[in-house]
């Protein structure tokens, strides 16, 4: 969601963008936006009209970009349009060291001076962008979202290899040529993007978050319910569906819908995240909540991140009998009863697993730092509580 907001810079003509979440993260993304001259308009519940035609860099908004994780997205549209801006460095979630070699090595391969200078970046192409072999050192997401907005307006051929193909940076290609971008590759690990001198307005609606469906799935499975979760892309869960089946959980899928039902005993198994089509990171931590819930010993394993395994701490207290082996490793045995206790989301997807843990947690579960949960998800207590949740904000 936040690339194709991104990516609205990157033509004057207004923009329609359709099934966007009312999430923080978004919120923060657009008052940024705002403040460099680009308006918006909810014209719906979850439709947005975005106009970037008087934007200028000159009022960026310093604070809100490096509070703001998301605001590195915006390198790549804001070089294309500007030619020469500063930028503040960016902050996130507290899951570890987040290098950004991938995304500057990105820009100057497509011919950016960038120097770094008193906590900014300093990035300049007075002539332009050109074309060039793009090769990122890992499948980043965001270098590879970052380097497409970069390309899509440079002069000449571009090709980016080791890609990352990820539902949501599909999705901004799809948004990119609409846009008259011409772009082939998409899913694959290599992308070839021919330069266009502009692009248009574009009428898009956002592609469901794999992410959340998967949260919802092992909230359904780890408290024992039976949920039918809509608006979702089949082929997008693959790898959950097939985990949940390994573990004992039912699921079936009907039209853009998967029921999930528990069925117990639940089976202890081995997670690996990867790049996709791999298992994704953001979901291993609800797996992990999961896992307590398992007769026998889990092992789940997240290369990417060394601070993604905070979580584990924290269900710790509540009771589970997990040890961490080293940074990226965590084995945990079960079943093992939970207890409400004074917990603390680490990140989004932290907060949301040590909340499913309170479901299943006899006693009285209190989560602070909650409104992290607010930059991923909307109106996430609401609607679990729509399932039968006993939970409130204070």
């Amino acid at each position: 969601m936040l690339p194709i907001l991104a990516a609205t810079l990157l033509t004057d003509e207004p923009c329609m963008v359709r099934n966007v979440p009312r999430i923080k993260d978004v919120e923060r993304l657009l008052e940024l936006l705002q403040s460099i001259g680009v308006t918006h308009e909810w014209v719906g519940e979850h439709d947005l009209r975005v106009v970037a035609r008087d934007a200028h860099v000159q009022t960026l908004d310093r604070k809100t970009f490096a509070s703001l994780r998301g605001s590195i997205l915006l390198w790549g549209s804001l070089l294309t349009r500007f030619r020469d801006v500063i930028i503040p460095e960016a902050g996130g979630d507290i899951i570890g060291n987040r290098p950004i070699d991938a995304h500057l090595s990105a820009l100057q391969q497509l011919g950016a001076t960038i120097l770094q200078q008193n906590g900014s970046y300093h990035f300049s192409a007075p002539n332009g962008l050109t074309g060039a072999l793009v090769i990122l050192p890992e499948f980043s997401v965001t270098a590879t979202e970052i380097a497409l907005m970069a390309a899509v307006r440079a002069k000449g051929r571009t090709t980016i290899k080791i890609a990352a193909a990820e539902p949501h940076v599909q999705d901004l290609v799809a948004f990119l040529q609409k846009m008259g971008a011409n772009i082939a590759g998409a899913g694959t690990h290599t992308l070839t993007i021919d330069g266009v001198s502009e692009l248009r307005g574009a009428d898009h609606a956002v592609i469901p978050d794999q992410l959340e469906v998967g949260t919802f799935a092992v909230a359904a499975a780890v408290t024992g319910g039976d949920v039918l979760i809509t608006n979702i892309v089949a082929d997008h869960v693959d790898l959950v569906r097939l985990k949940l089946h390994q573990i004992g959980v039912k699921t079936e899928l009907t039209d853009h819908a998967l029921r999930v039902t528990a069925s117990y005993p639940l089976r202890a198994f081995r997670l690996q995240t990867f790049p996709y089509p791999g298992f994704p990171t953001d979901l291993q931590a609800p797996f992990g909540v999961l896992a307590t819930q398992c007769s026998g010993t889990s092992l789940i394993h997240d290369p990417m991140y060394e601070g993604r395994l905070g979580y584990v701490h924290e269900l710790v207290k509540m009771g589970a009998n997990a040890v961490i082996c080293d940074p990226h490793r965590v084995l945990v045995t079960g079943p093992t009863p939970l207890h409400g206790q004074e917990v603390k989301s680490l990140d989004i997807r932290a907060g949301a697993t040590l909340l499913i843990a309170g479901f299943v947690a006899d006693g009285e579960t209190i989560i602070h730092d909650a409104e992290i949960l607010d930059r991923g998800y909307e109106k996430f207590e609401e609607r679990l509580a729509a399932l039968g949740a006993d939970i409130r904000r204070e």
